[in-house]
């Protein structure tokens, strides 16, 4: 398997990674009427801010605890509990979610014991979820950020069974489904068709793809998230048939569930290419007792089509992708299915995952690391976020935009990758980028017996002309 690379440098040259609080956010941001709250600087809130507008182009509900130097010194307790309150006397949200920064954490703040003083405070808003979690930036990613925030909501709204009388099956189609960061509102709208032609219905925590969708609404403004998963669907979990999760990183969160509710998990790595689907498809046969529906032998084949279409431009291509170690994953298992030779493989943070993706080397690094890896290993194409524009001109090759953010598309976030149709869009999206930059063509053969250019045959005729006169 990988052999793993670490940080060589005492900094980062054009970052890779986003901050794990962003992480956070976004998980918030997939539960309906929502707030995510960060504990730190205003500064640290406007520039997590910028990401996700950029991104999604859309309004964003986003707080700050507004620490200033004094606070940073002596102490912020107080910056959170009058944080929480005004939160929910003002937007009157079904979920806070409290944050840390890096500034946060190096004061010491501890936001659990902020939360229990606020709920002895303030039984009035006892209605209100509020969930702490620790994401330091100056660790971690905004994969790693976005299933503690998913963990410690499971941890603090699933009941357990026991208590709450649930028992796996008793809602006979539900089917719970944890996403992780790098599946889009599109991926969402398309995992739940597949869902449902199985006749089953699909709970996503969380469902960016009802609250970040870029759907126009009939309110003109709203101070919390609309749509996105239900607090209230969580004390369900423990009735469902089954429990898929989606992405290695959400490994504790789908243990803490299954802990509480004893529903049986289904762990997919990803949902990229044909042997990833086969699973999902594979599951979903079993939770349902269902064959599988003839529109999805459809599309399956016609996958396989694509595959014989494209792998003459694919077939040992040489790329580089830069992405956290889920999407990492997907992406090496795609292309590799393709025949495909990953020369650079570059990821934010070391988490387990890395130590069993099918390459011969990781790097965790930035993405100058991936520039000069690249460049060494002569690399063909890259995959990688907008940060990664720039990278590739550099190269001389094309890139595919994936990852988080991307702020220098239209839609990006929309886009659907997974599922059988998904994976066959992005190897035509390759096998396109491929041909239109390609840099190895034959080049065209001038004969030396052909015929003289314009201007010889010109100068030739005047001459001739002068002579004659």
């Amino acid at each position: 398997m990988a052999d793993i690379l670490k940080r060589n440098k005492a900094l980062s040259v054009n970052p890779l990674k986003a901050s794990q609080p962003i992480g956070g956010a976004l998980a918030t941001l997939g539960f309906n009427r929502s707030m995510p709250m960060l504990h730190g600087s205003q500064g640290c809130t406007a520039f997590a801010k910028v990401f996700f507008v950029r991104h999604f182009r859309e309004p964003i509900p986003l707080q700050s605890t507004a620490m200033d130097q004094a606070s940073s010194v002596l102490g912020a307790d107080e910056n959170v509990r009058q944080g929480i309150k005004a939160i929910a006397e003002k937007s009157k949200p079904a979920l806070i979610t409290i944050l840390t920064t890096g500034l946060a954490e190096t004061q010491g703040a501890d936001i659990h014991r902020n939360v229990r003083e606020f709920r002895e405070a303030n039984p009035e808003f006892a209605n209100i979820a509020v969930v702490a979690v620790n994401t330091p930036d100056f660790t971690g990613s905004v994969e790693t950020g976005f299933a503690a925030t998913l963990t410690e909501i499971i941890r603090a709204l699933v009941p357990d069974a026991k208590q709450a009388g649930t028992y796996p099956g008793k809602r006979h189609r539900q089917v719970n489904v944890l996403v992780n960061y790098m599946l889009t509102p599109g991926d969402l709208e398309a995992l739940r068709d597949i869902v449902e032609k199985f006749q089953l219905r699909a709970v996503f925590v969380p469902d960016i793809s009802d609250s970040l969708d870029g759907c126009l609404t009939a309110e003109d403004f709203s101070p919390v998230t609309i749509g996105g998963t239900l607090v209230s669907e969580m004390a369900t979990l423990g009735d469902a048939l089954a429990t898929i999760v989606i992405g290695p990183s959400l490994a504790k969160a789908a243990e803490v569930l299954e802990e509480k509710t004893g529903v049986p998990t289904y762990t997919i790595a990803h949902l990229y290419g044909l042997k990833a689907n086969d699973e999902l498809i594979s599951a979903l046969v079993a939770i349902s007792g269902k064959t599988v529906p003839e529109q999805i032998e459809r599309q399956r084949a016609q996958l396989q089509d694509a595959m014989l279409d494209t792998h003459f431009m694919l077939g040992q291509l040489r790329i580089a992708i830069a992405a956290d170690a889920d999407l990492l994953n997907a992406f090496i298992a795609l292309v590799q299915e393709m025949g495909s030779e990953v020369v650079a493989a570059v990821t934010s943070c070391n988490v387990p995952l890395l130590a069993k993706i099918p390459v011969d080397t990781i790097k965790i690094g930035d993405l100058e690391d991936m520039e000069h890896i690249a460049k060494t290993n002569k690399v063909q194409l890259v995959i990688g976020n907008s940060h990664a524009v720039d990278t590739a001109e550099r190269l001389a090759v094309p890139i595919l935009r994936a990852g988080f953010p991307l702020y220098d598309i239209i839609g990006g976030y929309q886009k659907t990758w997974i599922g059988y149709r998904g994976s066959r869009q992005t190897l035509f999206d390759l096998a396109n980028l491929v041909i239109n930059y390609s840099h190895e063509e034959i080049p065209v053969y001038h004969s030396i017996y052909g015929q003289k250019p314009e201007s010889e045959l010109t100068e030739f005729n005047v001459s001739k002309t002068q002579s004659c006169h």
